[in-house]
């Protein structure tokens, strides 16, 4: 389906022949009477190696077969001129048999016969066919089943938005290289405004503009949660009016462009996958990982830096850095609005990952790099993995070499293959969010017709990874007065990695069922500590925190209350005072500044 991982592996990324000579073949069985009509060749990616011509025989029994033929002649059709680009021959006459064979008979001097290949055709009507019954997977959702170019996409969130005034809103977090705006939309039961202890969730997809199952799907879940919010089905509605959802279904429109112009048999693995001046977006975010890493390394956290929230380096914001304007979008988005938890939909592929995306040693084996919350990540994965129709099905067939299944359809992103500066990681270290990886289908564009089954077997998935954002802890950290505190940090005792209070002072932790140590601080305040439980049933456990502050904290506010300079009473109210009273208060002033300057020096301030 897709290119290996490393240009030298012979065994990755296309069906090779065993030896290089005119008999070989490649064999298609469709299981069923089809009506064959053509055939799409391209060479193979990792390696120099495609075909340049072949023959195509067909068969009913797979021992009797007739060549496709040119009047007498049998027909030779051209393939391909390099490994990339795809070569679509359709055939004079449809036939109809049940097996097909490819038999190159040229091929790249210096390279093998290997090819990568589509067949195209259609299943004639067979109601006994006992394969094709048992397979068939039908949705009863009336849904707009089609791939959308860019005005359709924006023209179908339009109606969503018409159907549902009252739960969505269309808004945009910037735009594309070619000035293509990135559209959201957001559905909630208030839409455009945070309401404090609500989390907000997010769905992006099409980082890689020609891996398009994942922008279709966001597209479907639009349309299926308005319709049936509007059914009255109380799951949605209580996922609605519980959560604040953000779906971006394409972060990469002017790659999708690309791909889509050309259409699902001839996009190939690569047109349309990076931005518009060649840049992965998925992967085009700044290292934090090298950061922390190196901060740990040198005993600088907690004292000099923060295990939570890094920021982002100065070379990285300057404009000479090779930053794509579409990440810089997705940074600014990320950074305005509290997601508590996101995914972001992949293809060629059927797991998810999750962080870290980047191995720590620096050794040429893939090993696994966990985070501090490598459990809840770990279950937030199994969470889509399971419940998805293929991925842990062990019967499935396994779209490479290795076979996800074995590990539940998850894997950590290290150990799978290691990438700086990812969207997960970046997500972890930079915000309050936990981000996955969801690659959703083996095939990066299929057909329209595939569209329906794809969606069956992702559409329980999408729902239940969005619930998961109500487990854990959720609060609030107010001051004495009742006012939220932004910023104050949220520590779990056992786990290095801390998160913060939005602007309202709520704050929402994602965790395991279990019973955890909780502290809450900030600048100014005092650390209160209390033990909070979380249950195995869905729904945040409650844990308020109110916090005060300290006596350092008040000194420095009076001290800049008076510009730093001791406080004076009038004279004429000394001289009313009697002698008595006055000998009290000098002595009381006096001992107060004395203290006061103890302090103050102590945390290095002075009182003159």
């Amino acid at each position: 389906m897709q290119a290996g991982l490393y240009e030298d592996d012979l065994y990755d990324g296309a069906w090779c022949a065993g030896r290089d000579d005119p008999l070989q073949w490649f064999e298609v069985d469709a299981r069923r009477l089809t009506k064959f009509t053509g055939v799409i060749t391209q060479g193979r990616s990792s390696l120099c190696d495609w075909v340049t011509s072949y023959k195509v025989m067909v068969s009913n029994d797979s021992h009797t077969w007739i060549t496709l033929k040119n009047g007498s002649k049998d027909l030779i059709f051209s393939g391909n001129r390099e490994k990339e680009i795809p070569v679509r021959n359709i055939f004079p006459v449809p036939v109809v048999a049940r097996y097909i064979r490819v038999n190159p008979r040229s091929w790249y001097n210096s390279g093998s016969i290997c090819m990568r290949v589509e067949v195209l055709g259609c299943p004639m009507p067979d109601p006994n066919n006992y394969y094709h019954r048992r397979n068939e997977v039908i949705t009863t959702d009336d849904l707009d089943f089609r791939h959308h170019s860019y005005k359709e996409m924006r023209q179908l969130m339009k109606v969503v938005n018409e159907m549902c005034p009252n739960i969505t809103r269309i808004y945009n977090i910037g735009k594309s290289h070619n000035g293509l705006k990135l559209y959201a939309i957001e559905i909630s039961d208030n839409p455009g405004e945070h309401e404090v202890g609500e989390p907000e969730f997010r769905y992006t997809a099409g980082s890689h503009g020609n891996e398009v199952l994942g922008r279709e799907l966001l597209l479907l879940l639009m349309q299926f949660i308005c319709l049936e919010y509007l059914s009255g089905n109380q799951r949605i509605r209580h996922l609605v009016e519980e959560t604040r959802i953000h779906l971006l279904p394409s972060v990469n429109p002017d790659g999708y462009e690309k791909a889509f112009e050309v259409g699902s048999e001839l996009s190939g693995w690569s047109l349309g996958r990076w931005s518009n001046d060649g840049i992965d977006i998925h992967h085009n975010f700044p290292d934090l990982n090298s950061v922390l890493w190196e901060a740990e390394a040198k005993k600088w956290i907690p004292r000099k830096m923060f295990n939570h929230h890094v920021a982002i380096p100065e070379w990285y914001q300057s404009r000479n850095a090779s930053v794509a304007v579409e990440t810089r979008a997705l940074i600014v988005w990320m950074e305005k609005m509290p997601f508590v938890l996101g995914g972001n939909l992949q293809g060629g592929e059927l797991v998810v990952t999750f962080p870290y995306d980047k191995t720590r040693s620096l050794g040429v084996t893939r090993e696994q790099t966990p985070t501090p919350d490598d459990h809840v990540f770990r279950w937030l994965a199994f969470s889509y993995a399971s419940t998805h129709r293929l991925m842990t099905d062990a019967n499935r067939r396994v779209c490479h070499r290795e076979d996800f299944a074995k590990e539940d359809g998850t894997i950590n992103g290290a150990s799978w293959h290691t990438a700086p500066g990812s969207m997960n990681d970046f997500s972890y270290l930079h915000t309050n969010c936990f981000e996955l990886s969801m690659y959703v289908g083996c095939d990066k564009f299929p057909h329209e017709s595939e569209l329906p089954e794809e969606w069956e077997n992702n559409r329980e998935s999408l729902l239940v990874f969005m619930e998961q954002v109500h487990r854990g802890i959720k609060g609030v950290v107010r001051d004495m007065q009742g006012r939220g505190i932004p910023n104050a940090i949220i520590s779990v005792e056992g786990i290095s990695h801390d998160i913060r209070t939005a602007a309202d002072g709520d704050y929402w932790r994602l965790l395991n069922p279990g019973e955890y140590r909780v502290s809450a601080r900030a600048e100014g305040y005092s650390l209160t500590s209390k033990k909070c439980e979380v249950g195995y049933e869905m729904g945040a456990t409650r844990c308020d925190f109110t916090i005060s502050r300290t006596n350092l904290s008040r000194i420095k506010e009076i001290m800049e209350r008076f510009n730093k300079q001791p406080i004076r009473l009038p004279v004429r109210q000394l001289q009313n005072l009697e002698f008595g009273t006055q000998f009290k208060f000098f002595f009381s002033f006096w001992l107060c500044v004395i203290a006061l300057s103890i302090v103050m020096s102590r945390s290095g301030f002075f009182c003159f």
